[in-house]
């Protein structure tokens, strides 16, 4: 029997023009796995196409706020289609970096210490006056990104205080509240977390190594600016210490079919937890899809096997 697959893709997002790129991989990638696949945006037609077509279940490549704080799996769940990813519920979790981040901590896992703060907090009580807090609270260097989102929008490392202003206003530009956190120099690393009959398994982790030593959004996406190892370049307990704790974030959080997680490696070979993905990209140059190819594996026959996953659930 042919599986009739919709691949949820595009979006208002900052992210729509990767989400789109993830979405045709995908759909490239599918096809000849015996699947019917039809590619559809998010607009005002989606859910009258949904309950009239009942496709057997969607795949949701969307990024940032639409495919990752919960909402299109909630309009999935209230339709009845089967889709592979994370609930509606712990997707909320993930997406929100700072509860996240403390949901890890509480669970014994390593995390940069951070502050939470929104643009209103430092208009009200003086910009000048906290940015002085801030540093002297958690030193330099720092990171500073925004609460939601990914692909390093808004992403900025702050290596003297002259630095700070410029970087939350970059943060601001995504969102009300950004993320402040320690810098940990280190290797950066994408550890892949899939679901298997048995428990979650960590894929090979992928080493990052940017040409100009931000991973930001042109390193991402930007073919030839960043170098990438898979496996990465890790000592056994290293490498066995970023799997352990990709694979906590993924049942902390309580994560679901696939997610990819972010981390750093420190000099003294702790591993660090940063953030938390549910909707990883799936362009030429994304992350997964090299953690999968590590593994022997190829995208069409992880996803297919996802859809048999989301299609069992919903029966």
């Amino acid at each position: 029997m042919t599986r009739h697959v919709v691949v949820l893709a595009g979006g208002l997002s900052h992210e729509r023009d990767v989400s789109l790129r993830s979405g045709s991989r995908l759909q490239d990638a599918l096809h000849g796995r015996g699947l019917e696949v039809t590619p559809r945006d998010t607009d005002g037609e989606l859910i009258d196409w949904l309950t009239g077509q009942r496709p057997d279940a969607a795949i949701v490549a969307l990024h940032g706020s639409r495919g990752e704080n919960g909402a299109i799996q909630s309009i999935l769940e209230m339709i009845g289609i089967p889709y592979v990813g994370t609930t509606s519920t712990n997707c909320r979790l993930s997406y929100e970096k700072n509860i996240a981040k403390n949901l890890m901590r509480r669970h014994g896992f390593a995390t940069p210490a951070w502050v939470s703060l929104s643009h209103s907090t430092f208009r009200d009580l003086g910009a000048q006056t906290l940015m002085g807090l801030l540093v002297g609270h958690l030193g330099l260097p720092l990171m500073v990104k925004p609460q939601h989102g990914g692909s390093a929008l808004g992403a900025t490392p702050v290596r003297t205080a002259d630095e700070l202003p410029a970087a939350l206003v970059g943060a601001f530009a995504y969102g009300e509240i950004a993320v402040v956190e320690q810098f940990i120099e280190g290797t950066e690393l994408a550890i892949t977390v899939v679901d298997r009959r048995d428990g979650p398994q960590a894929l090979p982790a992928v080493e990052i190594a940017p040409r100009s030593g931000v991973f930001d959004y042109e390193s991402r996406y930007t073919a030839g600016l960043t170098t990438y190892y898979t496996p990465a370049r890790l000592d056994e307990a290293v490498a066995t210490a970023a799997a352990e704790l990709a694979i906590g974030a993924h049942r902390t959080l309580g994560l679901r079919d696939v997610s990819r997680t972010d981390a750093i490696a420190g000099a003294d070979g702790a591993v660090h937890f940063l953030e938390v993905n549910v909707s990883p990209g799936l362009t030429e140059t994304s992350l997964l899809p090299m953690a999968v190819e590590a593994a022997g594996g190829s995208l069409g026959e992880l996803y297919a096997g996802l859809v048999e996953r989301a299609v069992a659930r919903g029966a």
